[in-house]
């Protein structure tokens, strides 16, 4: 089984030199480490792998992650859903909330065809999922989603996960199938607490909680708070990038992304201009100065961007670059860099393979 196979290369150019930038590069065989690593932890734990399809977006991908033992895959929005049905993949988690006459629609389409599991943390959610699954014919299993402490969605007490969960139970066309939270980093043992606590309180009143799933990157080497849980879901592991590097939770070259870009300008000996800006990397921070790092100029920092510029700092680098010259960028966020690209280029080292369609690319409906 070889993850190379897994995807569909289009012509991109013979060597990294020739390709277009910016652009972003897949080293596929850091890909393949980083999955394989993670998996064997959790068949070791016992624990279900559910894979988080919103990094890579790419249908290969997960059909590999399926079949190196992943228990089956998430997807955060419909549009994910959809493009991984048609790729044969079943057996998702979807970790939104589904709300709208459209949404509904498309999600009792999905439910005649594949095996989907959706989220709720209030009644009213839970009202139109009970109308997809009776116009789908079938019952779609539910997830509580519990706050535990990252204060996103979720109910906020596990005795609301309880009553939620009778809810879910008597309403046709659904049937209760668990708990699932994100857990903020550091604090899986408190969620441990709320989830067993909300677990036992369903047995109580007669309904079994099949599936208890957390995920996040940031905690997924540490040990603690996972007797309760029956499957763990993680994104970022298979490339991995900058904000996590910075976090210890793996290094540099564990990053199989980065982001081929050109200078095209050097006006002083402090500071060199990239064609890759805010298109191409994310503007998210996660705590961190600046937007990216190029290890190869002594981890000068991308400082600023524009719409199309990056301001690479290049004050502590004595080798300095020169215009035309091409450089990777680590960048801090990989899963919202992919999504701004239609196209991702697939390398193994310095072997280009060729380029593939980011098939989920844009796809937040």
């Amino acid at each position: 089984m070889d993850i190379r196979d897994y995807l569909d290369y289009e012509p991109a150019g013979r060597r990294i030199e020739d390709l277009d930038t910016p652009v972003p590069l897949i080293d596929i065989g850091i890909a393949e480490r980083n999955l394989k690593r993670w998996q064997a932890r959790t068949d070791a734990l016992g624990l279900g792998n559910r894979p988080h399809i919103k990094t890579h977006k790419l249908a290969g991908l997960a059909r590999y992650q399926r079949d190196l033992g992943a228990r089956g895959i998430t997807v955060q929005k419909l549009g994910e859903a959809e493009v991984m049905a048609d790729a044969g993949l079943s057996d998702m988690l979807v970790t939104f909330n589904i709300v709208g006459r459209s949404k509904l629609e498309r999600l009792a389409a999905l439910a005649r065809r594949t095996e989907i599991m959706v989220v709720a943390d209030n009644a009213a959610v839970v009202e139109g999922l009970g109308w997809a699954g009776t116009a789908a014919g079938r019952d779609i299993r539910v997830l509580v989603e519990c706050d535990t402490g990252a204060h996103r969605n979720g109910v906020q007490s596990p005795e609301a996960a309880i009553a939620l969960a009778r809810t879910i139970d008597t309403t046709p066309g659904l049937a209760y199938g668990g708990l699932m939270t994100y857990a903020k980093p550091g604090t899986r043992r408190e969620a441990a607490d709320y989830l067993s606590a909300a677990r036992d309180g369903a047995s109580r009143a007669g309904l079994e909680t099949k599936v208890i799933s957390s995920g996040g990157s940031p905690d997924m080497w540490k040990d603690e708070g996972l007797d309760v849980l029956t499957e763990y879901r993680v994104g970022t592991y298979i490339y991995f990038d900058r904000s996590l590097a910075e976090r210890h939770v793996c290094s540099y070259d564990d990053c199989a992304v980065t982001i081929l870009a050109t200078v095209v300008s050097v006006p002083t000996p402090e500071r060199a201009l990239l064609d890759a800006g805010s298109k191409s990397l994310t503007s998210d921070l996660l705590g961190m100065t600046g937007y990216g790092t190029v290890r190869s100029l002594n981890g000068a920092t991308v400082y600023d961007l524009s719409e199309e510029h990056g301001f690479l700092d290049i004050s502590g680098s004595a080798d300095k670059p020169m215009v035309g010259d091409r450089l990777r960028i680590v960048p801090n966020h990989v899963c919202p860099v992919i999504n701004l690209f239609d196209r991702v280029v697939v390398v193994d080292g310095e072997e280009v393979l060729g380029a593939v369609r980011v098939d989920a690319r844009g796809l937040v409906q």
